[in-house]
């Protein structure tokens, strides 16, 4: 059965980007910060077909956290393009003509578009009517292999509310960003039960893995 598996970096302050989002600056102010531990791996660089890099007690998290996914769901601040309608020629998103995800992906949004076909497998379909739909049709896609819940902030606290997550894996950087978007906004006590599963500490950075429920 599918399970849906949030993976998240955040901040120790608990934000997952920083304020003034845009097209320049898609993470907002400070939060290209919170990755400076993934950008140097090995695997960062082979997920966007680039050669090299290092290896740290990070790559074995980051390759479990890749392992079984076969669909991803987001928020359409995640894929890029603004608010509103998409217009006449729309955002084709952040990730380039290659996205590094090379499977179904599935954008929460209030406006509806025709699904966007990219490089090496990866075609965004746009979801309007909320996320269980997104998750119903992440999961039709995946056939039994898990969804990667990727982000923002105000879809993954949607799904966390809704009781939908199966697994959380939350990577914290040593970063304060004092503002943003913040994980875990608006949650009520006792929604979420967790056991912790692992953590690993890395070189600037801590990983920690809970099942829900």
């Amino acid at each position: 059965m599918s399970k849906l598996r949030l993976t998240i970096t955040m901040s120790l302050d608990g934000y997952v980007a920083g304020p003034d989002q845009s097209e320049e600056n898609p993470l907002g102010v400070g939060g290209m910060e919170l990755h400076e531990w993934f950008f140097p791996l090995k695997e960062f660089r082979e997920m966007h077909g680039e050669l090299g890099g290092e290896t740290n007690a990070s790559s074995p998290v980051v390759e479990e956290r890749r392992a079984n996914i076969a669909a991803t769901i987001m928020g359409r601040n995640m894929f890029g393009g603004g608010t509103g309608p998409w217009g006449d020629d729309p955002w084709p998103g952040w990730w380039g003509e290659d996205p590094p995800y090379h499977h179904p992906v599935f954008v929460l949004t209030h406006h509806a578009r025709e699904p966007l076909e990219m490089k090496g497998g990866t075609t965004f379909h746009f979801v309007t009517d909320g996320i269980e739909a997104a998750l119903a049709q992440a999961k039709d896609a995946a056939h039994g292999q898990d969804i990667w819940l990727a982000g923002g902030a105000s879809v993954v606290n949607q799904y966390l509310a809704a009781s939908l997550v199966d697994e959380i894996d939350i990577s914290i950087a040593p970063v304060i960003m004092a503002g943003g978007e913040r994980l875990f906004e608006g949650l009520q006590r006792g929604v979420l039960k967790l056991t912790q599963h692992r953590s690993v500490d890395a070189p600037g950075v801590t990983h920690i893995k809970y099942q829900v429920g």
